[in-house]
């Protein structure tokens, strides 16, 4: 028995995997969520005395800056 040639824009390809497209899709979107949970853990994963620290520090130049503040009108 003769082998047909290939349809018109097949050259070359043969029958390739099955793929649910259910479960490739599900895959997908779960890589997608992981690559923007690794990058929010970046952005804004700062452990309580992290935080605390800076705070602190913002409270303290906050308060270095008060004082050096000038009130009166007169002042020049």
């Amino acid at each position: 028995m003769a082998r047909r040639p290939p349809a018109p824009g097949m050259m070359g390809a043969e029958m390739g995997e099955l793929i649910n497209l259910k479960q490739f899709k599900k895959r997908v979107s779960r890589a997608g969520s992981e690559k923007e949970a690794a990058s929010n853990r970046v952005r804004f994963g700062r452990t309580r005395a992290e935080r605390a620290r800076d705070e602190l520090r913002a409270r303290r130049e906050g308060d270095l800056l008060d004082q050096h503040r000038i009130d009166s009108e007169d002042a020049s």
